[in-house]
């Protein structure tokens, strides 16, 4: 690829050549390299008189200039260029000498003459500008570059040279320019320019750069479809994501197009949880009617969306509700079968959890597992959730049926360690931490690390606190308390928790309460009480089991919901140095690299 023309010739000019190195060739390299100048020259004079002068060029010219012996240098210089007038190297080199002489006005008029005497030959053009390159002089090679353009009337000749000089040099401005022109004649080389472009942008206003850039051409040029399309992207990049969406759609209708960059795009605002704008683009496809192809799609992922946006979040009943019915009108229109498994799940989701409706979300899970054609990991899940939901209506013997169910037909399988590991927590639900313990202890070993770690937190959290009678009474109204959680009845859970202390005054619970006070605020999404709640974990139980959980979930409090992402970056290198055994050193690692703004891969 012409992109790496410049470090390819330039690697080629200083390669020697196959022959085997000498002993005056290894001892000349080694005075170079160890900068011993005086001595290097010695050598070197004497290998260039050789048949292979030409591989001794470049050290011994640049050892004389080090020594400011520039009438040798001038000598060799010329000799060069009488034997070979065509070759740019030599006469860039004579601009060198001139420049080390201090005679910069000189060199100057000699390199505009260079370039003012080019021959309307791409080969040549190019040999100039990389003998720029090579010697560092990167705005005489983009000259060249750009008279080299008029000589051959291509206002598109050398792009791809020009930008690796721009991105070299981290000119900002005139890399969007060359990139902006490659994409109006080569949209495929798009998705290059903007990893180039998200690669060496350092900020906000590296992407307003680019806004204006494009904006001022599409006023000139409103139907391109490139610009409008970038500019799309650089409003993603800048979280502007309801703009995104206008940009998306007017392309849409221009294009009339079936609505594939906006399903996409609905995509990327649902990971980006941009959950309002991602109901308006689904809605937005839903109002192209029953015959677009993305009509079933689109109403499936607006439940999903909605979902996560109320249940993730502050909602009211009546909004809940409305949800419901949504849900029903869409089993209603499509059925009860395999394709609509997953909106019978979260509806009885919503309806067990944030409804109160734990019966209706019973038979319609018990409905869902009686579905034909259910492949097997969509009803491994559908028994899950429906034996979750038989806790809370208190049939705890057929959930512990049904887990067993699922543990049997998926055994050392994710889904049934899953189930074991829910079958453990019910067994400690109801104070049975013996037998819970034992089953904990065994998914210990588990192939998911997250089933595993879950698994380890609960077993210690028995093994530490039932030592005494008063220590394991106190665990079992803690139990309780989790048991609470679970059924998402948040207030009464933190009614419990604070009436622990109050019923066993020196029980071992105290971290394991905060923590639990903070799943609580997190989930009513009080971040600062939360946040408060954690912070206690850090400062005072640093050695204790949930040390390392909290200061991963503050600092992500920090960077994701109370925007301070330098408090955020120190603790996730807390993280990295003070717990180097962690589950949360990797992705620590990662955020803590992105928050000091590492780029990979520029």
């Amino acid at each position: 690829m012409r992109v790496f023309v410049f470090i390819l010739l330039a690697l080629f000019i200083t390669l020697s050549g196959s022959a085997q190195t000498s002993p005056d060739e290894a001892l000349a390299a080694q005075y170079y390299q160890n900068g011993d100048f005086e001595k290097a020259v010695m050598v070197y004079r004497k290998l260039f008189t050789g048949l292979r002068a030409q591989n001794y060029y470049d050290p011994y010219l640049n050892s004389l200039l080090k020594l400011k012996q520039y009438e040798e240098a001038d000598k060799i210089i010329k000799k060069q260029m009488k034997s070979s007038p065509d070759n740019y190297t030599y006469k860039v080199d004579f601009g060198r000498l001139l420049s080390a002489r201090g005679e910069d006005e000189k060199a100057d008029t000699w390199y505009n003459d260079l370039i003012k005497d080019l021959p309307k030959a791409e080969f040549q053009i190019r040999d100039l500008a990389t003998n720029f390159y090579r010697t560092d002089m990167y705005d005489y090679a983009v000259k060249a570059l750009i008279a080299g353009r008029k000589l051959l009337g291509d206002d598109n000749a050398f792009a791809y040279d020009l930008i690796s000089i721009y991105r070299f040099q981290k000119n900002k401005t005139m890399l969007v320019q060359e990139y902006l022109n490659v994409i109006e004649k080569n949209p495929v080389a798009m998705q290059q320019a903007q990893g180039v472009l998200s690669a060496i942008f350092e900020d906000n206003a590296d992407y307003d750069l680019l806004k204006s850039t494009l904006l001022r051409r599409l006023q000139k040029d409103p139907q391109n479809v490139p610009y409008a399309e970038m500019l799309t992207w650089q409003y993603i990049q800048q979280k502007d994501y309801e703009m995104a969406l206008r940009q998306s759609i007017a392309l849409d209708k221009r294009l009339k197009e079936p609505g594939d960059r906006i399903y996409d795009l609905s995509w990327l605002l649902i990971s980006n949880k941009a959950y309002p704008t991602a109901v308006d683009a689904l809605q937005y496809l839903i109002s192209k009617g029953s015959d677009s192809q993305y009509y079933i799609p689109a109403k499936i992922q607006m439940l999903n969306t909605k979902n996560q946006m109320l249940t993730g979040g502050k909602f009211t009943i009546g909004e809940l509700q409305q949800l419901e019915k949504e849900y029903l009108g869409l089993l209603s229109e499509f059925g009860k079968v395999s394709n609509t498994a997953f909106a019978m799940r979260q509806l009885g989701n919503l309806q067990a959890f944030y409804l109160n409706k734990p019966k209706e979300a019973q038979k319609l899970l018990e409905e869902l597992i009686q579905v034909s054609n259910l492949p097997a990991s969509i009803l491994g899940q559908a028994k899950l959730d429906l034996a979750d939901v038989y806790i809370l209506t208190g049939e705890v013997w057929e959930a512990n049926l049904t887990y067993g169910q699922v543990e049997k037909q998926f055994a050392d399988q994710p889904m049934g360690q899953e189930a074991k590991f829910r079958n453990a927590r019910l067994s400690y639900y109801m104070g049975d931490f013996a037998w819970a313990k034992t089953q904990l202890d065994v998914l210990k070993a588990s192939t998911s690390q997250l089933i595993a770690n879950d698994a380890l937190n609960l077993g210690l959290l028995i093994q530490e606190n039932t030592a005494s009678d008063a220590d394991t009474n106190a665990l079992k109204s803690y139990a309780y308390t989790d048991l609470l959680i679970f059924k998402n009845q948040l207030p009464s859970a933190l009614a419990s928790l604070d009436s622990i202390n109050t019923k066993y005054p020196s029980n071992s619970l105290a971290d394991d309460i905060l923590m639990a006070k903070a799943k609580i605020y997190l989930k009513q999404n009080d971040f600062q009480k939360a946040a408060v709640q954690l912070q206690n974990i850090t400062d005072n139980y640093k050695f204790d089991l949930w040390a390392d959980d909290a200061l991963f979930m503050l600092a992500d409090l920090y960077e994701n919901k109370l925007s301070d992402s330098e408090k955020a970056k120190g603790l996730y290198q807390k993280i990295i140095t003070d717990y180097p055994g962690s589950l949360f050193v990797i992705e620590a690692r990662k955020r803590f690299r992105n928050l000091r703004g590492d780029k990979v891969g520029s």
